[in-house]
């Protein structure tokens, strides 16, 4: 472990310019939905909706990751003041922050630091290991058979129904996280979506996205003509930030002028525009959209209602990101701060500090470990000269990431049999081992080389794999 010192104190060093760190406003604010059916206007004719029904899921575990699930919280709020009733909402989240030896204020969950407790009546639909791939797909599709422990709450939608879903969490090029293992890959989310369109079971469907790489789940793969509007936070290559400590940088929901006459067209520009920064995206992330883009012209209200008192929105606020004070960190190395941070404040000497010290020493090993082992593999495959240029190569836009999707998973399962864990940082090679497939190499070859570039494997609990592989 002592090579690492030096490094370490660099990044400490470094990260002593990221302690002045303050929450910015979420972009959720108060909306409202008279009931869960509801008129509304579209396009200047009134039609009537059937049943508004929302999926939320924070896809991550562990307090470092607390913004997940406050964001998460927060747009449950929000839902349930618009008048949607619990059985339209369903909740997924591990739920070990609220009570985690950690918090502050146990019992609570904030998103703003003056803000409210927003943890309070949050429905525990699917909590712990019920938080997984196959539990959320069976709820999409309506299918109670197929799951496998929670509340057995799923969206048995209509075709006169509409359906909002909220992600957030770590993600990588073609992949988003879980905490329980496998990670859900954007080819199998698709392949949902698409079953679910066949069934009948919706009228339209909104879908935000919030993770790094968020892009790449769907560019090239979600057809435009299944009734399906996306945004995400991000392009197919970046990563996005956050305005650290319990909060999110919020890129899919904003404060808005009024959620009756609003569309996602006009939401989608206004974020947008936020997080450009004066076209800079110094700050921030660029914002995408996706699929059937004639959807985007539906009120925002369609799908998480309006207010009927006559409050016709909130006032903007002004946006954080042009604010020489606040300080943004990606989202990649917010476990690192978080560390920092408890290592910082604990007393010299106390188990609280030695513990935040080999925390933050055993990220940097096993960071330096993926690192290296997916550099050292492209050099075996491809040569020194060629193999850098294979690894970063981004493909064409409007392209999948991968044209063998079986293959990409399998990649990643030779890569962690031999080299460990690619853990929530490795998601962003990801695009390395989908070049590797697109580059015609077999799996045999892969298994080869990495065994041979990882003779070993970093004893900490970043690089092992308790939960299995993540593909």
């Amino acid at each position: 472990m002592a090579r690492f010192g030096v490094g370490a104190l660099r990044l400490l060093l470094l990260l002593l310019l990221l302690l002045p760190l303050f929450l910015v406003d979420s972009r959720l604010d108060h909306i409202g939905v008279s009931s869960d059916q509801a008129t509304n206007t579209i396009n200047g004719d009134d039609e009537i909706v059937g049943t508004r029904w929302a999926v939320l899921i924070a896809g991550s575990n562990g307090y470092y990751n607390y913004r997940h699930q406050a964001d998460v919280c927060h747009a449950y709020q929000i839902l349930r003041r618009g008048g949607l009733k619990d059985e339209n909402i369903i909740v997924f989240m591990y739920d070990d922050i609220a009570h985690n030896e950690e918090n502050p204020i146990p019992g609570v969950i904030i998103n703003d630091p003056q803000g409210e407790n927003v943890y309070a009546g949050v429905p525990k639909d699917y909590v712990g290991d019920d938080v997984n791939v196959n539990n959320f797909f069976a709820v999409l599709l309506g299918n109670r058979t197929a799951l496998t422990g929670g509340s057995g709450k799923v969206i048995d939608s209509g075709p006169d129904d509409y359906i909002f879903i909220y992600y957030t969490d770590h993600g990588g090029p073609g992949v988003l996280g879980m905490p329980t293992y496998p990670d859900l890959y954007a080819d199998d989310l698709i392949a949902v979506l698409k079953h679910k369109h066949a069934s009948g079971s919706y009228k339209s469907m909104v879908f935000y996205l919030e993770a790094c790489e968020s892009g790449s789940i769907f560019e090239g793969l979600l057809p435009n003509n299944i009734n399906i509007y996306a945004t995400t936070a991000a392009n197919p290559m970046e990563s996005i930030l956050v305005i650290y400590l319990t909060a999110s940088f919020s890129c899919m929901i904003s404060y808005v002028h009024d959620w009756r006459t609003e569309t996602l067209a006009q939401q989608y520009q206004l974020v947008k525009n936020r997080t450009a920064v004066h076209n800079t995206y110094y700050f921030g992330s660029h914002v995408m959209q996706y699929a059937d883009l004639r959807l985007n012209t539906h009120q925002l209200s369609l799908y998480v209602g309006f207010n009927p008192s006559g409050d016709g929105g909130v006032t903007p606020v002004a946006n954080p990101l042009t604010s020489s004070t606040q300080t943004v960190v990606n989202q990649r190395d917010a476990e690192l701060v978080h560390f920092w941070l408890k290592l910082h404040k604990a007393s010299e000497g106390s188990p609280q500090k030695l513990d935040a010290q080999k925390q933050l020493l055993q990220i940097l090993e096993h960071r330096s470990h993926v690192d290296k082992s997916v550099r050292l593999i492209g050099n075996l495959l491809f040569g020194s000269e060629h193999g850098p240029r294979v690894l970063e190569s981004v493909g064409a836009a409007g392209q999948p990431l991968v044209d063998d999707w079986s293959c990409l998973k399998s990649m990643v399962r030779a890569l962690e049999t031999y080299c460990g864990s690619l853990s929530r940082y490795g998601m962003k090679h990801l695009r390395s081992l989908a070049n590797i497939c697109n580059a015609g190499v077999r799996v045999e070859a892969m298994t080869k080389v990495a065994a041979e570039a990882c003779p070993n494997i970093p004893s900490n609990s970043w690089s092992l794999l308790p939960k299995g592989f993540s593909a």
